[in-house]
């Protein structure tokens, strides 16, 4: 599993019939930094994924992918690579609170 950073959405009209009516969000992973992990730093990359939980833009989810993905929920026969399983309240680091969807 993995954190990310919810940036925006994907349409797209054209798609495989398993696709149909999925909720795509483009997702930026999120790391501990490592010279200062009270923080996070974004990732380099972004991640297409279908959405299990109704996240929305901005919001911090955690986010599986590969085989691991299609064992979601109605997503067996789906070609999917990443979906989003959890919105994320609180992450602590080393005993320090640094993020929390209240603040």
């Amino acid at each position: 599993m993995f954190l990310a950073r919810v940036e925006g959405s994907v349409v797209a009209t054209k798609k495989d019939p398993n696709m149909s009516g999925r909720k795509l969000l483009l997702l930026r992973p999120q790391l501990v930094d490592d010279k200062d992990p009270t923080k996070f730093r974004p990732g380099a990359n972004t991640i297409v994924a279908v959405d299990s939980v109704g996240a929305g833009l901005g919001e911090l989810v955690m986010f599986c992918q590969g085989s691991s993905a299609r064992l979601a929920p109605g997503l067996r026969e789906a070609p999917v690579d990443a979906v989003i399983i959890g919105i994320v309240d609180v992450v602590d680091v080393l005993g320090r609170q640094i993020y929390s969807a209240r603040s």
